[in-house]
């Protein structure tokens, strides 16, 4: 019996199959920009339990270093956030990353702000008004896939 004969023609080992209801989805991978401690938390939490791999980040400098080392399925940016504020940081990734500006959702407590307003209306951006409840944020993250 040749070396070769000993692997090719022994039985088939046994197999087993997963059913496809125990396979993990892959999971989406969001960077989230907020300086709020408490409300990344509560982001961040349920996005997990919602299949989110979740990178959190407090400011938009610290955004663009994630950026730069990798993609993401959606970002969850706040507009207002010390170093590089939401829009400034919207402005970095267009020129870095321009396939990354469509699944951008930004957030702010600051209704009513015309610069904001005005930034949004420019890049036909999605807002979320702080507070937010957690459908209105999954339903903002599935009209972000379907852009893509």
């Amino acid at each position: 019996m040749s070396f070769l004969s000993k692997f090719f023609n022994k039985p088939p080992d046994k197999v087993h199959e997963v059913p496809d209801d125990e396979i993990p989805p892959d999971q989406k991978k969001l960077l989230l920009l907020e300086d709020d401690g408490e409300l990344t938390q509560v982001l961040k939490d349920y996005l997990v339990s919602s299949g989110y791999q979740v990178t959190a980040v407090k400011n938009g400098v610290e955004g663009l270093k994630h950026v730069m080392a990798a993609d993401f399925d959606a970002i969850l940016c706040d507009m207002m956030m010390p170093n590089l504020p939401g829009d400034m940081f919207y402005l970095a990734v267009e020129r870095t990353k321009p396939h990354l500006c469509k699944r951008f959702i930004f957030m702010t407590g600051h209704r009513g702000d015309a610069k904001i307003d005005e930034f949004i209306r420019r890049v036909r951006g999605m807002m979320l008004w702080k507070p937010f409840e957690m459908h209105t944020l999954m339903d903002a993250l599935q009209a972000v896939a379907k852009r893509r």
